[in-house]
Protein backbone atom coordinates (compact mmCIF):
# COMPACT_ATOMS: atom_id res chain seq x y z
CA UNK A 1 0.00 0.00 0.00
CA UNK A 2 0.91 3.30 -0.46
CA UNK A 3 2.14 5.25 2.47
CA UNK A 4 0.88 8.37 0.68
CA UNK A 5 -2.50 7.09 0.80
CA UNK A 6 -2.11 5.92 3.74
CA UNK A 7 -0.81 9.29 5.35
CA UNK A 8 -3.71 11.47 3.52
CA UNK A 9 -6.67 9.38 3.99
CA UNK A 10 -9.01 8.67 6.63
CA UNK A 11 -11.81 6.64 7.82
CA UNK A 12 -12.75 8.58 10.97
CA UNK A 13 -14.40 11.45 11.48
CA UNK A 14 -14.74 12.86 15.13
CA UNK A 15 -17.50 15.44 15.28
CA UNK A 16 -19.36 17.31 18.26
CA UNK A 17 -23.09 18.69 18.26
CA UNK A 18 -24.27 21.95 19.77
CA UNK A 19 -27.00 24.45 19.99
CA UNK A 20 -29.52 25.79 22.45
CA UNK A 21 -31.98 23.71 25.18
CA UNK A 22 -34.71 22.00 23.15
CA UNK A 23 -33.33 22.98 19.08
CA UNK A 24 -33.23 19.05 18.68
CA UNK A 25 -29.44 18.19 18.95
CA UNK A 26 -30.37 14.55 20.60
CA UNK A 27 -33.37 14.31 18.37
CA UNK A 28 -30.55 14.77 15.38
CA UNK A 29 -28.47 12.54 16.72
CA UNK A 30 -31.20 9.84 17.60
CA UNK A 31 -32.89 10.12 13.73
CA UNK A 32 -28.62 9.82 12.05
CA UNK A 33 -28.28 6.50 13.95
CA UNK A 34 -32.03 5.39 13.21
CA UNK A 35 -32.16 6.35 9.31
CA UNK A 36 -28.40 4.86 9.00
CA UNK A 37 -29.24 1.34 10.77
CA UNK A 38 -26.75 1.74 13.24
CA UNK A 39 -28.97 1.26 16.03
CA UNK A 40 -28.82 -2.14 17.39
CA UNK A 41 -32.41 -4.33 18.03
CA UNK A 42 -32.43 -4.31 21.61
CA UNK A 43 -31.85 -0.37 21.79
CA UNK A 44 -34.82 0.38 19.35
CA UNK A 45 -36.86 -1.78 21.95
CA UNK A 46 -35.47 0.06 25.21
CA UNK A 47 -36.34 3.39 23.77
CA UNK A 48 -39.84 2.39 22.65
CA UNK A 49 -40.99 0.87 25.86
CA UNK A 50 -39.42 3.92 27.83
CA UNK A 51 -41.06 6.42 25.49
CA UNK A 52 -44.52 4.09 25.92
CA UNK A 53 -44.26 4.75 29.31
CA UNK A 54 -43.91 8.21 28.92
CA UNK A 55 -47.30 8.50 27.13
CA UNK A 56 -45.82 9.00 23.38
CA UNK A 57 -47.33 6.67 20.26
CA UNK A 58 -43.92 6.92 18.36
CA UNK A 59 -40.30 6.43 19.45
CA UNK A 60 -38.67 9.20 20.96
CA UNK A 61 -35.22 9.05 19.18
CA UNK A 62 -33.82 11.95 21.30
CA UNK A 63 -33.48 9.11 24.47
CA UNK A 64 -30.64 6.75 22.31
CA UNK A 65 -28.73 10.13 23.19
CA UNK A 66 -29.92 11.04 26.66
CA UNK A 67 -28.83 8.50 28.64
CA UNK A 68 -28.76 9.33 32.19
CA UNK A 69 -31.34 9.06 34.08
CA UNK A 70 -31.60 12.89 35.06
CA UNK A 71 -31.41 14.00 31.36
CA UNK A 72 -34.62 11.41 30.57
CA UNK A 73 -36.56 12.73 34.00
CA UNK A 74 -35.98 16.74 32.36
CA UNK A 75 -36.17 16.19 29.08
CA UNK A 76 -32.41 17.38 28.58
CA UNK A 77 -29.04 16.80 27.87
CA UNK A 78 -26.80 17.24 30.24
CA UNK A 79 -23.42 15.35 29.68
CA UNK A 80 -21.65 14.91 26.96
CA UNK A 81 -22.61 11.83 25.26
CA UNK A 82 -20.49 9.87 23.18
CA UNK A 83 -21.53 7.32 20.36
CA UNK A 84 -20.19 5.75 17.69
CA UNK A 85 -21.11 3.87 14.49
CA UNK A 86 -20.22 3.55 10.90
CA UNK A 87 -21.56 3.75 7.57
CA UNK A 88 -19.93 1.58 4.14
CA UNK A 89 -17.96 5.05 3.81
CA UNK A 90 -16.78 6.20 7.28
CA UNK A 91 -16.77 5.41 10.78
CA UNK A 92 -17.67 8.55 13.30
CA UNK A 93 -17.48 9.53 16.60
CA UNK A 94 -19.92 11.50 17.58
CA UNK A 95 -20.20 13.67 21.03
CA UNK A 96 -23.91 15.15 21.85
CA UNK A 97 -23.02 18.57 23.85
CA UNK A 98 -25.72 19.94 26.10
CA UNK A 99 -27.33 23.34 25.26
CA UNK A 100 -27.48 24.84 28.97
CA UNK A 101 -25.79 28.21 29.64
CA UNK A 102 -24.11 26.09 32.86
CA UNK A 103 -22.97 23.43 30.40
CA UNK A 104 -20.86 25.25 28.20
CA UNK A 105 -18.10 23.45 29.61
CA UNK A 106 -19.09 20.46 28.60
CA UNK A 107 -19.32 21.62 25.02
CA UNK A 108 -15.44 22.73 25.05
CA UNK A 109 -14.87 18.88 26.09
CA UNK A 110 -16.66 17.30 23.44
CA UNK A 111 -15.72 20.03 20.52
CA UNK A 112 -11.46 19.83 21.71
CA UNK A 113 -10.87 17.05 19.40
CA UNK A 114 -13.78 17.51 16.92
CA UNK A 115 -12.80 18.04 13.01
CA UNK A 116 -16.33 19.04 13.12
CA UNK A 117 -18.93 20.91 15.03
CA UNK A 118 -22.71 20.80 14.33
CA UNK A 119 -24.60 23.86 15.13
CA UNK A 120 -28.38 23.55 15.68
CA UNK A 121 -30.80 26.35 15.58
CA UNK A 122 -34.78 26.18 15.78
CA UNK A 123 -36.03 27.56 12.71
CA UNK A 124 -38.80 29.70 14.73
CA UNK A 125 -36.16 31.61 16.67
CA UNK A 126 -33.40 31.92 14.49
CA UNK A 127 -29.89 33.10 16.33
CA UNK A 128 -30.05 33.40 19.42
CA UNK A 129 -27.48 34.14 22.53
CA UNK A 130 -26.52 30.37 23.15
CA UNK A 131 -26.09 30.39 18.86
CA UNK A 132 -23.21 32.55 19.27
CA UNK A 133 -21.72 31.46 22.44
CA UNK A 134 -21.18 27.73 20.88
CA UNK A 135 -20.29 29.71 17.42
CA UNK A 136 -17.22 31.37 19.72
CA UNK A 137 -16.07 28.09 21.38
CA UNK A 138 -15.66 26.91 18.00
CA UNK A 139 -13.76 29.35 16.74
CA UNK A 140 -11.70 29.07 19.90
CA UNK A 141 -11.25 25.69 19.54
CA UNK A 142 -10.28 26.18 15.76
CA UNK A 143 -12.71 23.56 14.50
CA UNK A 144 -12.01 22.76 10.96
CA UNK A 145 -15.51 22.27 9.69
CA UNK A 146 -19.05 24.01 11.14
CA UNK A 147 -22.43 22.96 9.77
CA UNK A 148 -25.24 25.00 11.06
CA UNK A 149 -28.28 22.45 10.94
CA UNK A 150 -31.46 24.95 10.69
CA UNK A 151 -33.92 22.42 12.24
CA UNK A 152 -37.97 22.09 13.04
CA UNK A 153 -38.15 23.77 9.39
CA UNK A 154 -41.82 21.64 9.48
CA UNK A 155 -43.05 24.56 12.23
CA UNK A 156 -42.36 27.25 9.44
CA UNK A 157 -43.86 25.44 6.40
CA UNK A 158 -40.41 24.64 5.07
CA UNK A 159 -39.58 28.08 3.81
CA UNK A 160 -36.75 29.05 1.71
CA UNK A 161 -36.78 32.31 2.89
CA UNK A 162 -36.59 31.44 6.38
CA UNK A 163 -33.63 29.14 5.92
CA UNK A 164 -31.89 31.71 4.09
CA UNK A 165 -31.83 34.63 6.53
CA UNK A 166 -30.80 32.75 9.79
CA UNK A 167 -27.79 30.92 7.14
CA UNK A 168 -26.68 34.48 6.24
CA UNK A 169 -26.48 36.17 10.01
CA UNK A 170 -24.85 33.22 11.24
CA UNK A 171 -22.15 32.85 8.32
CA UNK A 172 -21.80 36.36 8.82
CA UNK A 173 -21.20 36.21 12.76
CA UNK A 174 -18.95 32.91 12.24
CA UNK A 175 -16.51 34.39 9.19
CA UNK A 176 -16.20 37.34 11.94
CA UNK A 177 -15.05 35.00 14.93
CA UNK A 178 -12.75 33.05 11.91
CA UNK A 179 -14.54 29.95 11.79
CA UNK A 180 -13.32 28.91 7.83
CA UNK A 181 -15.92 26.70 6.26
CA UNK A 182 -19.66 27.08 7.05
CA UNK A 183 -21.99 24.57 5.54
CA UNK A 184 -25.69 25.42 5.99
CA UNK A 185 -28.81 22.79 5.85
CA UNK A 186 -32.52 22.93 6.42
CA UNK A 187 -33.88 19.68 8.58
CA UNK A 188 -36.33 18.44 10.45
CA UNK A 189 -34.93 16.03 12.90
CA UNK A 190 -38.37 14.77 13.91
CA UNK A 191 -39.94 14.20 10.35
CA UNK A 192 -35.92 12.92 8.78
CA UNK A 193 -35.93 15.57 6.71
CA UNK A 194 -32.22 16.07 5.01
CA UNK A 195 -30.49 14.04 7.94
CA UNK A 196 -30.39 11.23 6.03
CA UNK A 197 -32.56 11.40 2.89
CA UNK A 198 -32.96 14.26 0.95
CA UNK A 199 -36.38 16.07 1.94
CA UNK A 200 -39.43 15.79 -0.49
CA UNK A 201 -40.58 18.92 0.75
CA UNK A 202 -37.42 21.52 0.21
CA UNK A 203 -37.24 21.16 -3.71
CA UNK A 204 -35.47 24.44 -3.66
CA UNK A 205 -32.56 22.72 -1.21
CA UNK A 206 -30.14 21.25 -3.54
CA UNK A 207 -26.81 20.54 -1.38
CA UNK A 208 -26.04 17.27 0.88
CA UNK A 209 -27.94 15.95 3.76
CA UNK A 210 -26.28 16.17 6.73
CA UNK A 211 -24.97 12.58 6.53
CA UNK A 212 -24.00 13.09 3.07
CA UNK A 213 -21.92 16.15 4.55
CA UNK A 214 -20.48 13.82 7.22
CA UNK A 215 -19.43 11.45 5.12
CA UNK A 216 -17.65 13.24 2.46
CA UNK A 217 -16.16 16.39 4.11
CA UNK A 218 -12.17 16.54 3.90
CA UNK A 219 -10.56 15.43 7.15
CA UNK A 220 -6.74 15.36 7.56
CA UNK A 221 -6.10 14.83 11.32
CA UNK A 222 -3.17 17.33 10.81
CA UNK A 223 -1.44 15.00 9.05
CA UNK A 224 -0.18 16.72 6.30
CA UNK A 225 1.13 20.10 7.93
CA UNK A 226 1.50 19.02 11.78
CA UNK A 227 5.36 18.31 13.17
CA UNK A 228 5.66 15.09 14.09
CA UNK A 229 5.27 14.69 18.07
CA UNK A 230 5.37 11.69 20.13
CA UNK A 231 4.85 11.28 23.75
CA UNK A 232 6.79 9.02 25.65
CA UNK A 233 3.96 6.86 27.76
CA UNK A 234 6.14 4.39 28.69
CA UNK A 235 9.93 2.52 28.68
CA UNK A 236 9.84 -1.43 27.45
CA UNK A 237 12.66 -3.00 28.32
CA UNK A 238 11.67 -7.22 28.64
CA UNK A 239 14.79 -8.47 29.21
CA UNK A 240 14.45 -11.62 27.45
CA UNK A 241 16.86 -14.68 26.24
CA UNK A 242 15.55 -13.60 23.06
CA UNK A 243 15.87 -9.88 23.30
CA UNK A 244 18.23 -9.38 25.37
CA UNK A 245 19.27 -5.74 24.85
CA UNK A 246 15.47 -4.67 23.33
CA UNK A 247 15.09 -0.81 24.89
CA UNK A 248 11.87 0.79 23.35
CA UNK A 249 10.06 3.84 23.97
CA UNK A 250 5.94 3.48 23.68
CA UNK A 251 3.46 6.18 22.74
CA UNK A 252 0.94 7.31 20.73
CA UNK A 253 1.57 9.27 18.00
CA UNK A 254 0.15 12.79 18.47
CA UNK A 255 0.85 14.57 15.26
CA UNK A 256 2.75 14.01 12.30
CA UNK A 257 4.80 10.62 11.33
CA UNK A 258 8.21 9.45 12.04
CA UNK A 259 10.28 6.83 9.80
CA UNK A 260 12.92 4.53 9.87
CA UNK A 261 16.39 6.53 10.06
CA UNK A 262 15.11 9.56 10.96
CA UNK A 263 17.34 12.26 13.19
CA UNK A 264 15.03 13.16 16.25
CA UNK A 265 15.45 15.16 19.39
CA UNK A 266 14.34 14.03 22.94
CA UNK A 267 12.76 16.84 24.96
CA UNK A 268 13.07 18.67 27.38
CA UNK A 269 16.92 16.89 27.71
CA UNK A 270 17.55 18.44 24.10
CA UNK A 271 19.81 14.99 23.47
CA UNK A 272 19.67 13.58 19.68
CA UNK A 273 20.15 10.13 17.84
CA UNK A 274 18.23 8.20 15.25
CA UNK A 275 15.55 6.13 14.74
CA UNK A 276 17.14 2.42 13.94
CA UNK A 277 13.05 0.50 14.59
CA UNK A 278 9.91 1.15 14.52
CA UNK A 279 7.45 -1.65 16.21
CA UNK A 280 3.22 -1.37 15.38
CA UNK A 281 1.70 -4.03 16.79
CA UNK A 282 4.38 -6.40 17.56
CA UNK A 283 5.38 -5.96 13.73
CA UNK A 284 8.79 -3.96 12.37
CA UNK A 285 7.43 -0.97 9.68
CA UNK A 286 9.31 1.67 7.88
CA UNK A 287 7.27 4.09 8.92
CA UNK A 288 4.34 5.42 11.19
CA UNK A 289 1.57 8.10 11.58
CA UNK A 290 -0.61 10.28 13.84
CA UNK A 291 -2.83 8.49 16.27
CA UNK A 292 -1.07 4.78 15.75
CA UNK A 293 0.26 3.35 19.47
CA UNK A 294 4.07 2.63 18.18
CA UNK A 295 7.37 1.52 20.07
CA UNK A 296 10.78 3.22 18.51
CA UNK A 297 13.52 1.81 18.82
CA UNK A 298 16.80 4.25 18.78
CA UNK A 299 20.38 3.86 17.64
CA UNK A 300 21.77 5.19 20.95
CA UNK A 301 21.42 4.38 24.23
CA UNK A 302 19.60 7.78 26.17
CA UNK A 303 18.56 8.94 29.17
CA UNK A 304 14.17 8.83 28.17
CA UNK A 305 11.70 8.34 30.61
CA UNK A 306 7.81 8.82 30.49
CA UNK A 307 6.91 12.41 29.81
CA UNK A 308 9.71 13.09 27.55
CA UNK A 309 8.30 14.45 23.68
CA UNK A 310 10.28 12.70 20.94
CA UNK A 311 10.35 14.82 17.90
CA UNK A 312 12.17 15.33 14.71
CA UNK A 313 15.45 17.07 14.85
CA UNK A 314 14.91 19.64 11.92
CA UNK A 315 11.30 20.62 13.52
CA UNK A 316 11.80 20.42 16.92
CA UNK A 317 9.29 23.00 19.42
CA UNK A 318 11.12 25.23 22.02
CA UNK A 319 11.08 24.78 25.59
CA UNK A 320 9.81 27.03 28.17
CA UNK A 321 8.81 27.53 31.64
CA UNK A 322 6.48 30.33 30.89
CA UNK A 323 2.59 29.86 28.94
CA UNK A 324 0.80 32.27 27.82
CA UNK A 325 -2.89 30.54 26.80
CA UNK A 326 -6.46 30.61 26.80
CA UNK A 327 -8.18 28.47 28.78
CA UNK A 328 -11.72 27.15 29.51
CA UNK A 329 -12.25 26.88 33.57
CA UNK A 330 -14.26 23.73 34.08
CA UNK A 331 -14.38 23.05 37.81
CA UNK A 332 -17.02 24.55 40.26
CA UNK A 333 -13.64 26.15 42.23
CA UNK A 334 -12.34 29.38 41.10
CA UNK A 335 -9.10 29.33 39.03
CA UNK A 336 -7.18 32.99 40.75
CA UNK A 337 -3.94 34.43 40.45
CA UNK A 338 -1.07 32.50 42.51
CA UNK A 339 -3.09 29.45 42.27
CA UNK A 340 -0.82 26.47 42.50
CA UNK A 341 -2.03 23.67 40.68
CA UNK A 342 -0.30 21.23 38.70
CA UNK A 343 0.15 21.45 34.22
CA UNK A 344 -0.41 18.07 32.22
CA UNK A 345 0.93 18.27 28.63
CA UNK A 346 0.92 14.99 26.85
CA UNK A 347 1.98 12.08 28.87
CA UNK A 348 3.97 14.83 31.46
CA UNK A 349 2.81 16.55 34.28
CA UNK A 350 4.31 19.63 36.02
CA UNK A 351 3.91 22.03 39.00
CA UNK A 352 2.99 25.10 37.94
CA UNK A 353 1.44 28.41 38.92
CA UNK A 354 -0.79 31.18 37.59
CA UNK A 355 1.17 34.29 37.44
CA UNK A 356 -1.78 36.48 36.06
CA UNK A 357 -5.14 36.42 34.70
CA UNK A 358 -4.90 39.27 31.61
CA UNK A 359 -8.84 39.06 30.74
CA UNK A 360 -11.78 36.98 30.73
CA UNK A 361 -13.53 37.03 27.59
CA UNK A 362 -17.70 37.82 27.08
CA UNK A 363 -18.77 35.40 24.48
CA UNK A 364 -22.53 36.55 25.07
CA UNK A 365 -21.04 39.87 22.80
CA UNK A 366 -17.26 39.19 22.81
CA UNK A 367 -16.68 41.96 24.92
CA UNK A 368 -13.40 41.83 27.28
CA UNK A 369 -13.28 42.04 31.07
CA UNK A 370 -9.62 43.12 32.02
CA UNK A 371 -7.65 41.43 35.20
CA UNK A 372 -10.59 39.82 36.64
CA UNK A 373 -8.66 38.63 38.91
CA UNK A 374 -10.25 34.31 38.63
CA UNK A 375 -11.97 32.97 36.18
CA UNK A 376 -15.37 30.40 37.54
CA UNK A 377 -17.34 27.40 35.85
CA UNK A 378 -17.59 27.88 31.94
CA UNK A 379 -15.07 31.46 31.73
CA UNK A 380 -13.31 31.72 28.82
CA UNK A 381 -10.05 33.73 29.78
CA UNK A 382 -6.33 34.40 29.08
CA UNK A 383 -3.62 33.15 31.35
CA UNK A 384 0.13 33.18 32.42
CA UNK A 385 1.67 29.97 34.07
CA UNK A 386 4.94 29.54 35.21
CA UNK A 387 6.01 25.98 35.16
CA UNK A 388 8.44 24.68 37.27
CA UNK A 389 10.42 22.35 34.61
CA UNK A 390 10.52 23.88 31.07
CA UNK A 391 8.18 22.18 28.85
CA UNK A 392 8.29 21.58 24.81
CA UNK A 393 4.56 23.10 23.53
CA UNK A 394 3.29 24.04 20.51
CA UNK A 395 1.06 26.62 19.72
CA UNK A 396 -2.44 25.52 19.59
CA UNK A 397 -2.76 26.94 15.69
CA UNK A 398 0.03 24.60 14.80
CA UNK A 399 -1.34 21.56 16.92
CA UNK A 400 -4.21 21.13 18.80
CA UNK A 401 -2.95 17.89 20.12
CA UNK A 402 0.18 19.21 21.45
CA UNK A 403 -0.72 22.81 22.04
CA UNK A 404 -3.14 21.95 24.85
CA UNK A 405 -2.97 21.16 28.50
CA UNK A 406 -5.06 20.96 30.90
CA UNK A 407 -4.58 22.16 34.77
CA UNK A 408 -5.26 20.12 37.99
CA UNK A 409 -6.16 20.54 41.41
CA UNK A 410 -2.88 19.01 43.41
CA UNK A 411 -4.62 18.32 46.44
CA UNK A 412 -7.23 15.83 44.99
CA UNK A 413 -6.78 15.63 41.04
CA UNK A 414 -10.10 17.43 40.00
CA UNK A 415 -9.79 18.97 35.86
CA UNK A 416 -9.97 22.84 36.55
CA UNK A 417 -9.29 24.13 33.33
CA UNK A 418 -8.17 23.31 29.84
CA UNK A 419 -5.84 25.47 27.99
CA UNK A 420 -5.06 26.30 24.61
CA UNK A 421 -1.45 27.33 24.22
CA UNK A 422 -1.12 30.09 22.35
CA UNK A 423 -4.75 31.61 21.13
CA UNK A 424 -5.45 34.87 22.25
CA UNK A 425 -8.07 37.61 21.22
CA UNK A 426 -7.74 41.16 21.54
CA UNK A 427 -6.51 41.67 25.20
CA UNK A 428 -6.28 44.96 27.18
CA UNK A 429 -3.09 46.71 28.38
CA UNK A 430 -0.28 44.12 30.44
CA UNK A 431 -0.10 44.85 33.91
CA UNK A 432 3.19 45.09 35.78
CA UNK A 433 4.79 41.91 36.20
CA UNK A 434 5.63 41.60 40.18
CA UNK A 435 6.36 37.49 40.24
CA UNK A 436 10.02 38.62 41.07
CA UNK A 437 9.24 39.62 44.32
CA UNK A 438 6.42 37.30 45.59
CA UNK A 439 8.08 34.18 46.93
CA UNK A 440 7.42 31.93 44.52
CA UNK A 441 10.05 29.71 44.08
CA UNK A 442 9.96 28.85 40.32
Amino acid sequence: MSTTTELTETTLLRFATAGSVDDGKSTLVGRLLHDSKSVLADQLEAVEHASRNRGQETPDLALLTDGLRAEREQGITIDVAYRYFATPKRRFILADTPGHVQYTRNMVTGASTAELTVILIDARNGVVEQTRRHAAVAALLRVPHVVLAVNKMDLVGYQESVFAAIAEEFTAYATELGVPEVTAIPISALAGDNVVEPSANMDWYGGPTVLEHLETVPVSHDLSHCHARLPVQYVIRPQTAEHPDYRGYAGQIAAGSFHVGEQITVLPSGRSTRISGIDLLGEPVDVAWTTQSVTLLLEDDIDISRGDLIVPSKDAPPTTQDIEATVCHVADAPLTVGHRVLLKHGTRTVKAIVKDIPSRLTLDDLSLHPHPGQLVANDIGRVKIRTAEPLPVDSYADSRRTGSFILIDPSDGTTLTAGMVGESFASPEPVKDDSEDDGWDF
